[in-house]
């Protein structure tokens, strides 16, 4: 039998400390019982009173793909706190073939065990409520005196760690400033992303600017000083970025620019070669759009980056449609990747990674010697009256340090199933034989496999990518390869196609819930 854990803490009550327990006694559990562990999924700070939690959507997720028979929890508040996510995402895993099992709280599997389950969950419940009540009004009183309650920290803000107000970060405020400036005299949203981008310029999550980023930041309020939670409202509760003025200028412009530019929302299209696909003859990176022909028919194309800001000057390549370019980057790596010869090669290569010695863990392991010795030390010297201004923080230090390698040493250990050839083999069947037509199989596909593809006049080159880490490949480098010849692959380029394959499976096949990098 196999089993999944799920350990979850809440960011209002808990640490990191926790999910080190549970996970361990999770552990124990399955060690008792003969079951073998084969994944985890943990999500760090998220309450169980909303399902909205990244791992436990795709733990439920991954059910179906009947790769373990059991979700293993601590306890069933880990699992969801209130009745209605808790019988209706059990009833999807029960529909998966799947079981949820508490291992701290034993529950019989007969009537009476349906008895204990409902009172346990609707106790976990009541604690939810009771605790809601509370945090609410701590927020309530923090909101008062202006604080930060949590969510995204606007660009151009950051939050004083002791007093939790916010303050203006000298870094990336001029970048708030500017963005309201250049779109107030007239200049596009589209060219000022653009510049922001080639200056190495991010938005607050990281990401690259896109005329959507500044939607949000031209709406923001805080901008000119004004707190706002829920219903309190206090102008001037925190330092303001830009003046008033400024700022109702953009507004003005936006909503003339809202109004000239109504019209019913674009179709929500995935392009899947985005970040990957690149013009043969420039080297700018493609993006899609769209076209209407006069029989009100909408395509998708990929167009040259450079055609499109400067036009054919400075770019003549054509535009390609863009459904048939991702199919046949899709079919053509499923033929390259899956060959019956490669899949075995495959198997092979993870068979021996297995049993390699993960290099990670005896590291951790002498981290925490290191660590549980500095603590013996100073608990020593403290027993013998040798006391600091510093003592006690660096004894939190050490404490937080040994908790923290605890957690990840028990998830190290977690993630090294042992798996047979046959079901590496049946796995490997099924992702070959995967529905071509659903999105996030290609999407799966392409984000694991495809280096880059160079799009010409008359020819199309895929690059694979050979290592865990490739970097993408120049057009310069396709130029220069006998790719741009439409030469068949070399035997060494797949002998490296197969070894990059092999540390890189765990991105691919997620059901398997292994991490190859760790065992290589």
């Amino acid at each position: 039998m196999t089993a999944v854990i799920y350990a979850r803490y809440s960011s209002d009550s808990q640490r990191e400390a926790s999910i080190e327990g549970q996970l361990r006694d999770c552990k124990d559990y399955a060690e008792k019982n003969g079951i073998t562990v084969v994944g985890t999924y943990i999500d760090r700070a998220y309450s169980a009173k909303t399902d909205d939690r990244p791992d436990f959507q795709r733990m439920i997720k991954d059910s179906a793909k009947k790769i373990f028979d059991v979700v293993l929890v601590w306890k069933l508040d880990r699992f969801a706190r209130n009745r209605y996510d808790a019988v209706n995402y059990k009833y999807q895993l029960e529909k998966n073939g799947v079981h949820l099992v508490s291992a701290m709280e034993p529950i019989s599997q007969g009537t009476e065990g349906i008895m204990v389950e409902s009172m346990l969950i609707g106790m976990a419940e009541y604690y939810s409520a009771e605790l809601a009540l509370k945090v609410a009004r701590g927020e309530r009183e923090n909101a008062l005196q202006c604080k930060y309650n949590g969510g995204i920290v606007p660009l151009g803000f950051t939050i004083g760690k002791e007093d939790r107000l916010y303050h203006i970060d000298p870094e990336t405020a001029p970048i708030v400033q500017e963005i309201f400036t250049r779109y107030a005299n007239g200049e596009p949203a589209e060219k000022i992303a653009a510049s922001l981008n080639e200056r190495g310029l991010r938005t607050r999550t990281g990401k690259p600017f896109v005329k959507n980023s500044f939607f949000q930041i031209f709406r923001n309020r805080r901008y000119i000083g004004e707190y706002r939670y829920k219903d309190i409202v206090t102008p001037g509760g925190i330092p303001a970025i830009v003046d008033e003025d400024l700022f109702d200028r953009v507004q003005q412009r936006f909503e003339q620019n809202r109004i000239a530019h109504g019209r019913p929302a674009k179709e929500d299209v995935s392009y899947l070669l985005t970040t990957k696909l690149f013009c043969g003859k420039c080297g700018t990176l493609m993006g899609g759009e769209s076209g209407t022909s006069h029989m009100g028919n909408t395509y998708y194309y990929y167009k040259c980056g450079n055609a499109k800001r400067h036009g054919k000057a400075h770019c003549d390549l054509k535009a390609i449609r863009k459904e048939p370019l991702e199919r046949f980057v899709v079919e053509t790596a499923i033929k390259v990747i899956f060959s019956d010869e490669i899949i075995e090669q495959l198997i092979d290569l993870i068979m021996e990674a297995q049993q390699q010695e993960n290099t990670r863990l005896p590291i951790l392991k002498d981290q925490l010697r290191d660590t549980e010795k500095r603590l013996a030390n100073l608990l020593e010297a403290i027993e013998q009256g040798i006391l600091t201004p510093t003592t006690k923080q660096r004894l939190d230090e050490l404490e937080t340090r040994k908790e923290a390698l605890n957690t990840s040493i028990l998830e190290e250990e977690l993630k090294k199933p042992v798996l047979t050839r046959e079901w590496m083999r049946f796995w490997f069947e099924k992702f070959r034989k995967g529905d071509m037509r659903d999105m996030e199989h290609q999407r799966q596909i392409i984000d694991t496999f495809v280096n880059s593809v160079y799009v010409f006049d008359d020819r199309v080159v895929l690059n694979f990518n050979f290592t865990d880490d490739s970097k993408t490949i120049s057009r310069e480098e396709v130029l220069g390869s006998s790719a741009v010849e439409n030469a068949p692959l070399r035997s060494t380029k797949v002998s490296a196609f197969v070894l990059f394959f092999a540390y890189s499976y765990s991105s691919l096949l997620i059901w398997l819930r292994i991490s190859l990098r760790r065992l290589s």
